[in-house]
Parts: C-alpha cells; structure tokens; sequence
C-alpha cells in the first residue's frame, strides 16, 4: 500500500478516534501529533474503543479502551506480545474468579490492615497497593516485554483499571488499555435485576474463567 494511501486511511481513522495501537510511535500522543505522525503508522489490528462512549470514570491518560471481547481477541492473537493483568484484590478472584488467560494479578488496591469500614459504600476499605507499579514491571519483564509493548488491564467493571492505567502511563508505559466492561460488567439500569452486574464483562460474554487460582499468578507469592 502507498504512503498517500495510508495517510488518508490514518485521517480517517483518526477522526473518529480508532486508533491502532502499533501507530502509538510516541506512547500516548495527543491527537494533531498522531494525525502528524501518520506516515509512520503501521497498523498490527488492535485498536482502541472511541473515547466517546466510554463513562467519564473509566476514561485513562492513554485514551486505550477495549471491550472483554476486543481483549480475548488480541491476547489469542499475540499472547507472547502482550501483558494481561488482573488488578482486583486477591479476595476478589477467590471467591469471583478471573479470566484464565490472565497472566498475573497486581492489585491496584489492597485490604487495610487492621479492617476498617467505609460507611459511604457499606463496604471494607481498600487502599493503594504501593507496589502496584514494582509488580507489573516484575510481570513484564519476566515475559520479555518492554513498557512500550501492550498491557491490558481488568478489574470488576473498568474504574479500577482506569486508576491502574493513569499510574503505569505515569511510571513510562505507553500502551496500557483498559477492559471497559470488565470481569463482572456493568450494572443494570433498571428492571427486575437493577443493580446487578448482569449487562456486560468479561463472564456475561461467556469468555473462559476459572474459580481455581494458579499459585503462580498470585501478588506477593513469588
């Protein structure tokens, strides 16, 4: 295919905010830098969801969403070229499960210790896992990747993995997406089953999961 032909592609794509993920030669550039880096992109099928349906809390730094469907299919495609990490607490995946194609669970957040409440969300609280970066770079070089090669994160519904993304971009990855669906989706608006993680993610698509956890998955075992 020509260079001309190629730029007209890109612009067009570009204009609707499908961006392919090979074309990120600068990580996460704003969009008149992509437009001007067109000739140089090089399209290897990944691509991002557009920004613009994607909800406000689950948007990232890098601007790289894809659905449970988009995810399973580029890690079928490339397994070796990718990063795919769980960011949910450990407690999550034993009694939820995850996603058997995951390979490693960094938590992006952690169980205090002691246990306190948070009255607002009538829940435990959780903080910030200071070695959620340490560990995804732990994860990623023992598969031989670079921070400028694909991650993809998940968490229970996309806010989480949001969060987790803004803090890898920080510490200099460059193509980190996020499952916008995540593991157990999105909530029902209303009906019958308002309130219930029953409309999208990774196990309403019927993508294989496991209840049984690999030891050697799991944070702060190795």
């Amino acid at each position: 295919m020509s260079r001309p032909v190629l730029l007209a592609i890109f612009l067009t794509v570009a204009a609707t905010r499908v961006v392919y993920a090979a074309g990120e030669a600068a990580g996460c550039p704003a969009d008149s830098e992509a437009v001007a880096a067109a000739a140089a992109v090089v399209a290897d099928g990944a691509f991002t969801r557009p920004e613009a349906g994607v909800p406000a809390a689950k948007r990232t730094t890098c601007g790289l969403y894809a659905t449970a469907q988009d995810v399973y299919d580029m890690v079928k495609d490339a397994p070796d070229k990718v990063l795919f990490i769980d960011v949910r607490t450990p407690a999550e995946l034993q009694f939820i499960g995850m996603p058997t194609l995951v390979d490693a669970n960094v938590p992006v957040m952690l169980e205090t210790s002691p246990p306190q409440w948070d009255d607002v969300n009538s829940t435990f609280k959780l903080a910030p896992n200071p070695k959620f970066v340490e560990g995804v770079d732990a994860r990623l070089a023992r598969k031989g990747l670079t921070r400028d090669d694909r991650v993809i994160l998940i968490c229970q519904g996309g806010v989480r993995a949001a969060r987790a993304a803004n803090l890898l971009t920080q510490a200099g990855y460059t193509k980190v997406y996020t499952t916008i669906d995540g593991f157990e989706g999105d909530p029902a608006p209303d009906g019958s089953h308002k309130g219930e993680r029953i409309v999208n993610g990774w196990r309403n698509a019927g993508l294989p999961w496991t209840a049984r956890l690999d030891r050697s998955k799991m944070f702060g075992l190795q």
